[in-house]
């Protein structure tokens, strides 16, 4: 099998082979492969010789240049590489949670003659894919280790007249780079009573032994073998290396023992923490260590959790070498070995006095805050999810030190709020974290402790003044006034009633321009102030009548249309039509937008008949005997309404009370009185509600609990493939809970839908809202009073700023979550549109409704 150069021997009997073209292969198991030579480049100068004093090889590095010259050329000839004309693929190894890549195995042949023996494991290396290189001397053996690093080492230990085995192998061993490598002796065959002990090859350094067998499959297998046991052991023992690094550079302290709990390895940042000397605690078990008494309370607990193979996390104190006891966050995990058992515990801690970390960690984690507070309000309107800005409130800028727990404990309360019982599920969790999940925590539990848990908190000064000031004006109910002056708007005054009021004519009499002007009154389109163009600014009447008989109000209330029109008119006289935006106008708009969301699918399969009553009941009356002043200016003026209600949605509780007494007032418009009491009662307080819920201090809360209790389990449901199980979509959908917010959510996104509308219409309402907040500024400035909202000066206010802000801060989110339940595409696209259009205006530098003509 012509693989192999031939062999001479020099005077200085160092054996040397001539370079010879390789042949062809010719091995009876060869597939059709060939292998080829490579011919040695750039020896290592000098020679390797044989010392008899050591019995190893070394390189004489004093050889004079003639010599060098005399033997280069031997020396390219020493090592032969053989090839594979298929190389095996590189392969990842997997190793815990680590990727190892493993580059083409690579083996070294020492034989010092051709024979049957050597040529097998030629032709097994070429089937295997390895790069296989071929020694004739122990000198060129170690020159070519050196060089290339072989994986596996396979060495000639039958004749011992040409080198010593065992003194090579021992050899190799003495450098750094064999503490990986895989070297097998090839021995004689001897008969039974023969056999010696393998003892000897294992101290010299051999891997393992191989019983001289000259078929090539033999060979190979052999080969596979060591590739999938030593090799790849030995590849994961050099990446332990890299692991013991990353351990020793570690800030944290680690610790690492046995199964019986005997010291194995600690970490330089362990020794230092704790005061002990490099290999003191080495070898010793846990309970020869001082144990601080604290530290003892916990052991039991300790033990039960990572003996049933479970991580430990929590802080307990431990004594130092000089007897003080430290505090340390600490993480214990159990780490699973052979048969399946625990085979050795990991600790890993930190100290909990780090304060500079932890106030560092403290002020990282409010610049964040505050960096992502300052990008929600200035970002783009179309955002890609649901979150509502309460995500991001922030809270008090208090001490980021963990406090102790008794603080919060409220244990001893017989009566438990769910707040109450959140607050001491945290304490409790406190107890046993890591230092960033405490301070974590601690934030959570300041936010907790807040009233205004959904209520976002604007940040600086700096923040955009007309968000600053639509928020002043719609979220809080204003400053308190210590002066005498009242703006005087009785509870007492005198309402329209209908016996005052002329009779008004049937759905069926309706003037023609009136019935022109509603045609479209079930699409979105629709166009309101047509209808008020055409009804003499009473467009609720008309739209209510017409609504009303669509989802068979009279029907369900047990009412004639006699008693509705009536109704109607009362309710459409007591909007005062002197408001440039609170008018009947607005309530007709508001019932149209209700009436349009109640016909969507989603809507239909949730709310029942008696719902859809309420809701459009609530959207008729739901600004009835507004004055066009906001909460907040009432409260600063002091009026009877505010004292009345104490200033707590001043406005909503007295459309909401205003409304049932002027129904029950008079039995000609009493729209309830056929009905049964307790029925009379869930309808009752389910117009309140609505009412109530289009208080815009409670915005937030609104928007976020649909969020998480309807468009995230409904979401949930789609994800994991349930969104056909009608059953679960159905227990979202009509859980009572979730019914009230969904009517809640209805009606507030009915009552500002106007960024929603068709641009025309949009652009009207905000003229009409801007002269109302206008007009207000003027009586605050008149009066005396505080000027809740500054930015709505008539002389210096930029509508299109208004706009962009309300549509950022109030709508963005609000019609998200309710397009993705009730699907509005229509209504979002109108929003985008607008959006836009305020934003030309503004980049224009434009404070007016629409650009100047051209």
């Amino acid at each position: 099998m012509g693989c192999a150069p031939s062999i001479h021997i020099s005077d200085s009997r160092v054996v040397y082979h001539s370079s010879k073209e390789s042949e062809e292969c010719n091995s009876p198991h060869q597939t059709n492969t060939t292998m080829s030579q490579q011919q040695q480049g750039n020896p290592v100068p000098g020679l390797f010789i044989k010392s008899s004093n050591t019995s190893t090889y070394k390189v004489r590095t004093n050889s004079s240049k003639k010599d060098k010259r005399e033997n280069s050329q031997s020396m390219e000839a020493e090592t032969q590489t053989s090839r594979s004309s298929v190389k095996a693929p590189v392969t990842d190894v997997q190793f815990g949670p680590m990727r190892l890549h493993q580059d083409q195995l690579q083996v070294l042949l020492v034989f010092a003659k051709e024979d049957n023996q050597s040529n097998g494991f030629c032709w097994a290396c070429e089937k295997a894919g390895f790069r296989c290189n071929i020694a004739r001397t122990p000198e060129s053996a170690l020159e070519s280790f050196l060089e290339k690093h072989h994986e596996i080492i396979i060495i000639d230990h039958r004749h011992s007249r040409y080198f010593d085995a065992e003194s090579l192998c021992r050899s190799i061993r003495a450098t750094e780079v064999s503490e990986n490598t895989v070297i097998i002796g090839v021995v004689r065959r001897h008969s039974d009573r023969e056999e010696i002990s393998i003892l000897p090859l294992i101290n010299a350094g051999f891997t393992r032994r191989y019983v001289e067998n000259s078929n090539a499959m033999a060979c190979y297998n052999e080969l596979i073998q060591l590739e999938h046991g030593e090799v790849r052991a030995q590849f994961k023992l050099r990446a332990c290396n890299s692991l013991f690094t990353a351990l020793e550079k570690s800030q944290e302290a680690i610790e690492i023992t046995s199964e019986d709990h005997v010291i194995q390895y600690l970490n330089p940042a362990f020794e230092t923490v704790m005061g002990y000397q490099i290999g003191e605690l080495i070898g010793k078990e846990l309970n020869e260590v001082p144990v601080n008494e604290k530290k003892a309370d916990f052991l039991d607990t300790i033990n039960s959790c990572i003996k049933i193979g479970k991580e430990w996390q929590g802080m307990y104190y431990v004594k130092k070498k000089n007897g003080d006891s430290v505090q340390q966050n600490v993480k214990i995990i159990p780490v699973i070995g052979q048969g399946g058992k625990i085979r050795h515990y990991v600790s890993i801690s930190r100290l909990c006095n780090d304060n500079n970390k932890a106030e560092k960690t403290c002020e990282r984690v409010q610049a964040e805050s505050q960096t992502d507070i300052q990008t929600c309000r200035h970002k783009d309107r179309r955002k890609g999810s649901l979150d509502v800005r309460s995500t991001t409130s922030r809270g008090s800028d208090g001490s980021c030190q963990r406090r102790h727990s008794s603080m919060a404990r409220i244990h001893s309360m017989t009566i438990e709020a769910p707040i109450t019982k959140v607050i001491n599920i945290i304490n409790a969790a406190q107890e046993s974290s890591p230092v960033p999940v405490a301070e974590a925590l601690d934030r959570v539990l300041e936010i907790l402790r807040t009233t205004e848990l959904y209520s976002p908190q604007l940040g600086t000064k700096d923040e955009d003044p007309h968000t600053s000031d639509l928020v002043g004006g719609l979220m809080t109910d204003g400053l308190r006034r210590l002066s005498g002056n009242e703006y005087l708007l009785s509870a007492k005054q005198t309402h329209q009633v209908a016996s005052s009021l002329i009779s008004p004519i049937s759905l069926n009499d309706i003037p023609p321009r009136i019935t022109q002007a509603m045609e479209k009154e079930e699409h979105w389109d629709f166009d309101i102030f047509e209808l008020e163009a055409a009804t003499h600014k009473r467009p609720l009447v008309y739209l209510g009548l017409k609504i009303f008989a669509r989802f068979g109000i009279c029907e369900f209330l047990d009412c004639p249309e006699s008693t509705l029109r009536s109704w109607l008119q009362v309710i459409e006289a007591n909007y005062h039509s002197s408001n440039s935006y609170h008018n009947s106008t607005h309530s007709a708009d508001v019932l149209h937008a209700t009436a349009y969301f109640l016909s969507k699918e989603r809507v239909k399969q949730t709310l029942d008949p008696i719902d859809e009553v309420a809701a459009l009941i609530a959207a008729t009356v739901h600004d009835v005997d507004h004055p066009g002043r906001t909460n907040s200016f009432l409260c600063n003026a002091g009026s009877e309404l505010a004292i009345l209600y104490n200033d707590t949605a001043v406005l909503e509780s007295h459309h909401a009370a205003l409304a049932f007494q002027l129904t029950t007032r008079d039995d000609k418009c009493n729209i309830f009185k056929n009905m049964e009491r307790n029925e009379y009662r869930t309808l009752r307080q389910a117009i309140i509600d609505m009412v109530l819920a289009t208080e815009m201090t409670k915005h937030f809360e609104h928007v976020n609990k649909f969020v998480n209790s309807i468009n995230k389990p409904l979401a949930a449901l789609e994800e994991n493939g349930n969104n056909s199980d009608g059953e679960s979509v159905k227990n979202v959908l009509t859980s009572p809970e979730n019914r009230i917010l969904i009517k809640r959510m209805l009606i507030k996104c009915a009552d500002i839908s106007n960024p929603c509308r068709p641009l025309p219409q949009c652009i009207e309402w905000a003229g009409r809202i801007s002269e109302e907040y206008f007009a207000q500024t003027d009586e605050e400035k008149r009066q005396s009073l505080p000027v809740v909202m500054p930015v709505f000066d008539r002389n210096t206010c930029s509508i299109p700023k208004s706009q962009i802000s309300f549509i950022d801060y109030f709508i963005t989110d609000m019609f998200d979550a309710w397009d993705a339940f009730a699907d509005l595409p229509n209504l979002m696209q109108h929003l985008d549109n607008n959006f836009k259009y305020w934003k030309g205006l503004d980049e224009r530098k434009l404070r007016s409704l629409r650009p100047p003509p051209e």
